[in-house]
């Protein structure tokens, strides 16, 4: 256990060198980007180190892997975000560990998340999921993109349903870099459209101003444009013999 920890304090003090340098370049203050550690496939004794290396925020993408390993960490000091694809048959067990779903991206799910949130008395951050891959001339049609997420012309009613939800909080943003469409392998480009389509929202609904955006590979990019909270998840915890 001690290798695998110093494996993580390494590897966290290297994310951290890459936001920090980021940060400096964009004339920012490092406090302005928060760094959340995905989790997902690895076992809780991980996000128990984590947790002792100072990491307070872990991401999940799938409930049956997160449920349990979240009541098997329900001591720890954590804020624990899912960032996947969720369906609402799934919401009833999510809402009882999640304090933020940044995957939110259609009215239906709004409701059961809220309908949860009353029930259990929680509020529920929630993070409006854009695709913008679905901008595109050719895919004005589409309401989502390919991996999820809702179109930027429905972000404004979405963003009205969530803060006029019971139980629920309207948090900001998150994409996550597109395959297709005009911004494919344009990282940079992408996340600055994001960064406009949240100061759009923000127009009516100023304290969404959470943009979560930025993995291993581009978190620079994302912190460049104005991204306040990266996933990263590989450059944290390597590439190592996943669970399940």
């Amino acid at each position: 256990m001690t290798e695998r920890r110093n494996e993580l304090a390494e590897n966290l003090a290297r994310v951290e060198e890459r936001i920090s340098t980021a940060c400096a370049k964009a004339g920012r203050a490092r406090e302005e980007v928060t760094l959340i550690v995905v989790t997902k496939t690895y076992p809780a004794s991980d996000v128990r180190l984590l947790a002792e290396l100072g990491v307070r925020h872990v991401a999940e993408n799938r409930d049956q892997d997160a449920a349990p390993k979240a009541a098997a960490c329900s001591d720890l000091p954590l804020t624990w975000h899912f960032v996947g694809q969720l369906q609402t048959n799934k919401v009833r067990s999510v809402v009882n560990y999640a304090d933020i779903v940044q995957s939110v991206d259609r009215a239906r799910l709004v409701t059961a998340l809220s309908k949860e949130a009353v029930r259990t008395g929680r509020e529920l951050g929630c993070l409006i999921q854009v695709a913008l891959d679905a901008e595109s001339a050719d895919q004005q049609h589409k309401e989502t993109g390919d991996r999820g997420g809702v179109a930027p012309a429905g972000v404004a009613a979405l963003a009205d349903a969530i803060a006029g939800a019971e139980g629920l909080r309207l948090g900001g943003l998150m994409t996550v870099a597109p395959l297709a469409g005009p911004y494919a392998g344009r990282q940079t480009a992408a996340f600055e459209r994001l960064m406009e389509i949240s100061s759009g929202l923000r127009v009516n609904h100023p304290a969404a101003n959470m943009v979560s955006a930025g993995m291993s590979a581009d978190l620079d990019e994302a912190v460049a444009a104005g991204a306040t909270h990266v996933r990263v998840g590989t450059a944290v915890l390597g590439v190592r013999r996943r669970l399940g």
